[in-house]
């Protein structure tokens, strides 16, 4: 029997696609958009703490789209409008900031966004393209 988990992956034209391929996909789609990576290599460094703490520990915290977008800011790859926008909706996380990475989700999942410097730089820098 065929099976039908379709939360994993897709059918397009007759071939299976994980959602890590889908996710590549409309990057790649979104990256012919206008896109940016000026954000501040403290943000990638912040994604990058949080990567590595879960490699290293193991994290059921967060969700594919999260851990998606911290591999994002520490490959320094473009974003776009839409995920800038994402970025800086994170900051109604911000109270949970402080929460020690061995005690709850709240400081890795604020990191695997860019930390305190990523989301004050999507803040802004949507500003300055809603501007245009």
């Amino acid at each position: 029997m065929e099976n039908r988990n379709t939360t994993n992956t897709t059918k397009n034209n007759n071939k299976t696609m994980s959602y890590e391929n889908v996710l590549e996909k409309l990057e790649a789609i979104s990256i012919k958009l206008e896109s940016y990576n000026d954000y501040p290599e403290s943000a990638s460094n912040n994604a990058k703490k949080a990567i590595k703490y879960k490699e290293e520990n193991g994290s059921s915290c967060g969700t594919r789209v999260g851990w998606t977008r911290a591999r994002q800011l520490a490959d320094k790859k473009k974003i776009s409008r839409d995920t800038i926008a994402r970025m800086a909706s994170f900051k109604r996380h911000q109270q949970h900031k402080d929460v020690p990475y061995s005690e709850g989700c709240g400081g890795l999942m604020w990191d695997a966004w860019g930390g305190a410097s990523g989301i004050n730089w999507a803040i802004n820098k949507l500003k300055q393209i809603d501007k245009k």
